[in-house]
């Protein structure tokens, strides 16, 4: 099993970072930078840094809070929302992005998932993917959960991962923010579709939610809410994880 790699993300908000519920009742939880780097310091493996309004509202990169982030980190970031071209992929990468993360851009333009992928390799493609159960399965949703699309989900990982998606930010709209775990059936049936690599979010509450991820085969697991609210902490988990007989990166930095 490939070591878990525990990933906090921050769903920033006009320069803040928010969380909610199911896409909605957004709470102020702090400075991104702050958090980034506490996060850092307690041993994340990785960051994922979301604008989550840039798309809705077409607002404008807070440039200087990346590159200020990324003077202080020493662990991947990946940073998305509103990317439209591969000029705005050069831009972030410039200001200290390692990856970025596409969602209802490559809805939109599925071209621009090529187009990433062959200028900087398939390893700068986060493609994100916000996903909600209906009667007859998976459908994708764009715009921040707002916008139904005609994809199934299983078939839009397949076409994503075709042009060129090096992973997937694969978050369940129903769990998102209900701490009540992770939707290990929506994980497994993506699993099934694709090969490239899955990062799981939407519902941890716990390391046992976490737990029960990563020993179904999801070593990548994304979280905010129980870390922005103080109810645990990375470093925390990963002691609890290495107890329960997890391999984690470790020590901490």
């Amino acid at each position: 099993m490939l070591m878990p790699r525990i990933i906090p993300c921050l769903d920033v908000k006009h320069g803040r970072v928010v969380k909610g519920v199911q896409f909605g009742s957004l709470v102020d939880e702090g400075d991104p930078v702050e958090l980034a780097v506490r996060y850092a310091e307690d041993g994340a493996d990785e960051l994922v840094w979301l604008d989550i309004m840039a798309t809705v509202e077409r607002t404008q990169w807070r440039w200087d809070q990346i590159s200020r982030a990324r003077q202080r980190l020493n662990i991947p970031l990946t940073v998305g929302g509103g990317i439209k071209t591969v000029d705005d992929v050069t831009a972030l990468l410039e200001h200290g992005a390692d990856k970025v993360s596409i969602n209802s851009q490559a809805l939109e333009n599925p071209d621009l998932i090529t187009q990433v992928a062959n200028r900087w390799g398939a390893q700068c493609v986060v493609v994100a993917v916000d996903a909600k159960r209906e009667d007859d399965g998976f459908y994708v949703y764009s715009h921040g959960g707002r916008h139904r699309t005609s994809w199934e989900l299983g078939e839009w990982l397949v076409e994503s991962e075709r042009r060129g998606a090096g992973e997937f930010l694969l978050t369940s709209i129903d769990r998102d923010g209900s701490q009540h775990g992770y939707d290990l059936a929506l994980l497994d049936y993506a699993r099934r579709c694709v090969a490239r690599p899955l990062i799981a979010s939407g519902g941890a509450g716990a390391v046992e939610d976490l737990l029960e991820a990563i020993e179904a085969g999801h070593p990548a697991v994304l979280l905010a809410s129980i870390l922005h609210q103080g109810q645990t902490s990375v470093a925390t988990i990963k002691q609890q994880l290495r107890g329960r007989g997890v391999m984690v990166r470790w020590p901490v930095s």
